[in-house]
């Protein structure tokens, strides 16, 4: 059996390479890189797929299409699950499934394999993606299916002659361009902080900087004056952030299984870029605007993290989005100051602020009736006021 496996390098699809092959398949190994590694180590994810005994190993360059296709309407809606976490893992998985699937389907694979485990949500994520981009295609799961523990796989690479992978112990890290995961040991339960030995991007991270990054219909375009590409952007801003200490954090949330789940990340740029994009929206869009648009990115990032990307209330999201974004120009002043970020201005055409002569706090807009808010307050207050009134006349009659 021909089979296209989806393969990170890391400890389960080590696991699954060389046990497919001894079983008899011929394993074709695809890292869909979505960002999160350097040079060196493509060159070793690729050396070790063959020495576990695939047949082949290829890359596929997504980064770019990543930042299209999903991390622009991250940094649009403010997306952050739990009111932290930029989804970094989630950003990627349905988009590599479907890059996956369609290489499969081209080249005529018998099978496509992946590594998610029983008890996690990538398993949800791959197999939506799946039955929607190629619902006749068989899919193995031997991780999922009989759930070897990373001690089993560990023991079983070993006893079999083959090196351990670089991460393949107590923890599980997932790198990519939106930012780094953390899971296992002390974070399968709630009560500890990950060791500072644990933390990758940001270990040892200290000190000042100050950044001005640039936005064009809300997408990232240069930092300090400097134009970049978005991949380019990105990947600068989590080695800058990262040196600095930037981005770290600690995610407790509801899974798509129904458990709860505990990871730590490292997402330098997200921290940065989210913050920024933010408070450049507070200036030159209105209140409602902003409301609503962030009401559905909710929803967005709770669908996302469920793995259903291709769903296509999603594609209208992104319309509303696409709209909000089209004055969200402008640069925006970051501080870096002991592993903060803190925003300490911002300028733009589309100005809401600039457009007006009002100064809060000291002068109204010219032309403003100054008994206008006297009339808008009692407005506003009516209905409370009839609640009180009503409340009264119970307590009377009682």
């Amino acid at each position: 059996m021909r089979t296209l496996l989806a393969y990170s390098g890391g400890l389960d699809t080590s696991y699954l390479t060389a046990r497919l092959s001894s079983d008899g398949h011929d394993v074709v190994c695809a890292t869909v890189d979505c960002g999160g590694m350097d040079a060196e180590e493509r060159t070793a994810i690729a050396a070790r797929a063959l020495a576990l005994g695939a047949s082949e190993h290829r890359f596929i360059d997504a980064r770019l299409q990543l930042f299209e296709d999903v991390l622009r309407w991250l940094i649009a809606g403010n997306v952050r699950r739990g009111g932290t976490y930029p989804l970094s893992v989630a950003a990627e998985r349905s988009l590599q499934a479907e890059l996956l699937a369609a290489l499969a389907l081209e080249e005529g694979f018998d099978a496509l394999a992946h590594g998610c485990t029983a008890a996690g949500n990538d398993q949800v994520r791959f197999e939506a993606a799946l039955a929607i981009c190629a619902p006749g295609l068989e899919i193995l799961a031997p991780v999922r299916d009989e759930m070897p523990s990373r001690d089993d796989q560990r023991a079983w690479l070993q006893e079999h002659g083959h090196e351990l992978p670089p991460a393949g112990g107590e923890y599980s890290v997932n790198a990519g361009l939106w930012g780094l995961t953390i899971g296992g040991g002390v974070l399968l339960s709630s009560e500890e902080p990950l060791p500072e030995e644990g933390w990758c991007w940001t270990k040892g991270g200290a000190g000042h900087a100050k950044l001005d990054i640039q936005f064009e219909g809300g997408v990232p375009v240069s930092i300090n004056g400097a134009p970049m590409d978005p991949v380019t952007l990105v990947e600068t801003l989590n080695q800058t952030g990262g040196a600095l200490g930037v981005g770290r954090g600690y995610h407790l949330g509801d899974t798509v299984l129904g458990i709860k789940g505990r990871i730590a990340y490292e997402a330098p740029a997200a921290e940065i870029l989210l913050s920024a994009h933010r408070e450049l929206e507070k200036l030159v869009l209105t209140e409602e605007q902003r409301f609503w648009k962030d009401h559905l990115a909710d929803v967005y990032g709770r669908k996302l993290h469920q793995g259903l990307f291709h769903d296509p209330s999603l594609r209208d999201f992104e319309a509303l989005f696409a709209s909000t974004q089209t004055q969200v120009t402008g640069t925006v002043h970051i501080s870096i100051a002991d592993r903060n970020v803190t925003v300490t201005g911002l300028e733009s055409p589309h100005s809401m602020m600039a457009a007006s002569d009002a100064k809060y706090g000291e002068r109204a807009a010219t032309g403003a009736d100054p008994r206008g808010a006297v009339g808008l307050a009692r407005i506003l207050a009516e209905p409370g006021r009839l609640h009180r009134l009503a409340g009264q006349k119970e307590e009377v009659h009682a």
